[in-house]
């Protein structure tokens, strides 16, 4: 079992940055992918970013590509989302997935193949 908890979510302006954390507990392995996932008011939650493990593999949606940055701390089971230039297009609640890479396409990360979630943190840009 692996549980994820984020943290960081917030309100900031138009163009500021905020950086969200996720902690990782349980048995996580090498060989696991980590997700980071939103889902806007009224939308289907999409895959913004995604990273192995071994840090070998990096993907970002094209919303958020030169914007969005997706790090790992693995000795400390921490993935991270920093946010710079935010939109009010980034408004959404923010979630974090784990499961192995075997089961995760990373350049196509989509909810139904992760298995373990956070509870999600919301994130509230404004004009």
């Amino acid at each position: 079992q692996v549980q994820l908890v984020e943290s960081g979510g917030g309100s900031v302006q138009a163009g500021g940055s905020m950086k969200l954390s996720c902690t990782v507990s349980g048995d996580i392995y090498d060989s696991y992918c980590m997700g980071w996932f939103r889902q806007a008011p009224g939308k289907e939650r999409e895959g913004i970013a995604c990273i192995s493990r071994r840090g070998d593999s990096v993907y970002y949606t094209d919303s958020v590509k030169g914007r969005f940055t997706i790090s790992q701390d693995n000795a400390k089971n921490t993935l991270y989302l920093q946010m710079n230039s935010l939109k009010p297009e980034d408004t959404g609640m923010y979630y974090c997935a784990a499961d192995f890479c075997s089961k995760v396409v990373v350049t196509a990360p989509v909810p139904a193949d992760f298995g373990y979630w956070g509870q999600g943190t919301q994130v509230t840009v404004s004009s």
